[in-house]
């Protein structure tokens, strides 16, 4: 049944075929403030019907509608005011990005100015989608030519929602593809809201369709549905395994990518101060909750007492409070499920190994889904705490020998999204880098990601690539083109 709706909370609706539409059974469901665990706006709880409905409009529009003789050139510039439009109000998108995340306002910001640069980037992109002509040993002209894959159904997590809906809209929509994205349940307001500019920046109705609900009732029929002919998904490995399960009964193309148990290596010989500030970034930043976390902190064992003691008094000044105080650091975890998920594993990790700093809720806060910056030591790369993603700020310190030993447990992982290195000495770092099976390589740096370059893991973090013009190409069919410049017979049955 719907969910009783508090008055002077706003309700929203869906955006399908250009209009803003209720699901087919009216349900809704709240979605929350997890700094104060009060409900702050409701959505539509959509089902496989809204999904189908969302679907044939995407279908509809790019087999078609006028998107199909969109050119490039148009495309590019419909991109760019969407871009325009996000920087104008990135105030109002900020504001609620924290308030439905968690996430504090500073961070926030960031976020959304990247969401527009997204956007100016594939803008400029979507002109320089280029074919080739192939030397074929033959009097022919053989062409490659690329051309959008069809209708692509989107899923974006909880942990930067616009941001991750821009790193998947703007590729298909410079490739001209049509789109149905479903943003997680717990976080879908900003998308929502951007959904007002769609048509006013020259969208054509069923291009871009925006569902709201649940993985098991929308997420699932959007990647059954046969009508769908690429899924992009960014999310934890259980769900992306299952993804790619059911993609397979229609063969749909998929990319994902999902968690990580990121290794961030320090080198006795790494530049000390910037150094401690690389650790607690790479597993704080975001309250922890970053797929590319460098969570597990391999420490070379001449500096590792010094290190972790470092690490922790500077853990400690962490401030944690409310996600709209802008001297707020860390906010609280994005909600009851996640808050739990933690708190479980703070736990676990206090059988495993020695704890230095927090390990639980923090003093006096009475509301919220707040922990502390956590750092547990001395851990064994076998432990739980340093197997599995925990997606929180929860660091596992572990100390290694020499080279090999650290490189040996930085790929001791199922995963292989993400692996830094700190050291001063550039001929150890390249080795470093050649030997890490991750997708990010980072010296002496902790979480850059850049539009420009490639974004996308290796092992069980996914496969597939965003950003840079490897994300476009995710959007993208080749076809061979032959022309026949020979106007004599085969004469093969002569």
């Amino acid at each position: 049944m719907a969910t009783a709706i508090k008055p002077n909370i706003r309700t929203y609706q869906m955006y399908i075929n250009g209009e803003w539409v209720e699901s087919a059974t009216g349900k809704t469901f709240a979605v929350y403030d997890p700094s104060t665990e009060e409900a702050i706006a409701y959505v539509p709880e959509a089902n496989a019907a809204d999904v189908d409905r969302a679907v044939k409009a995407a279908r509809e529009a790019f087999d078609n509608g006028p998107w199909r003789s969109t050119t490039a050139q148009e495309r590019g510039r419909i991109l760019f005011k969407l871009a325009e439009r996000i920087r104008q109000e990135t105030a109002m998108l900020a504001e609620l990005e924290c308030r439905n995340t968690g996430k504090p306002i500073v961070e926030a910001e960031y976020d959304i100015a990247d969401v527009a640069t997204c956007f100016e980037y594939y803008g400029g992109l979507a002109t320089k989608i280029l074919g080739y002509v192939n030397p074929v040993p033959d009097n022919a002209l053989s062409l490659t030519m690329k051309e959008p894959i069809g209708v692509a159904g989107q899923i974006i997590p909880w942990n930067y929602p616009l941001l991750m809906a821009a790193w998947k809209l703007a590729p298909a929509l410079a490739a001209g593809c049509t789109c149905v994205l479903k943003p997680a349940e717990q976080t879908p307001l900003t998308v929502l809201e951007m959904a007002n500019w769609l048509a006013d920046v020259g969208l054509p109705p069923g291009v871009v369709n925006i569902v709201t609900g649940f993985g098991e009732t929308a997420g699932a029929p959007l990647v059954n549905h046969p009508e769908v002919d690429k899924i992009a998904f960014t999310g934890s490995a259980a769900v992306g395994k299952l993804i790619v399960k059911m993609a397979a009964d229609t063969v749909k193309r998929v990319t994902l990518e999902l968690g990580g148990k990121s290794p961030n290596i320090f080198f006795a010989d790494a530049p000390f101060e910037a150094a401690i500030d690389g650790a607690l970034f790479g597993v704080f930043v975001n309250q922890g909750e970053v797929c590319s976390a460098g969570s597990r902190i391999l420490v070379e064992r001449s500096i590792y007492p010094k290190f972790v003691e470092a690490m922790t008094e500077k853990a400690k000044q962490i401030t944690l409070g409310p996600p709209l105080e802008r001297s707020t650091k860390m906010g609280p975890l994005v909600s009851k499920e996640q808050y739990d998920r933690v708190r479980s594993y703070q736990e676990v990790g206090k059988k495993e190994a020695k704890l230095a700093s927090g390990g639980g809720r923090p003093a006096g806060m009475k509301r919220g889904y707040y922990v502390e910056p956590t750092i547990f030591y001395d851990v064994d790369n076998s432990a739980k705490i340093a197997r599995e993603e925990i997606f929180g700020p929860v660091a596992a310190v572990i100390p290694f020998k020499d080279e090999k030993d650290a490189l040996r447990i930085a790929n001791d992982t199922p995963y292989g999204l993400a692996a830094a290195v700190w050291t001063r000495d550039i001929f150890k770092a390249m080795r470093a880098v050649k030997a890490l099976r991750a997708g990010f390589g980072w010296v002496n740096h902790m979480q850059p990601t850049y539009v420009d370059a490639p974004s996308g893991g290796y092992k069980q973090s996914g496969f597939g690539r965003e950003l840079g013009p490897w994300g476009v190409e995710e959007y993208l069919e080749t076809k061979q083109v032959h022309i026949n410049l020979n106007e004599q017979p085969i004469g093969w049955y002569n």
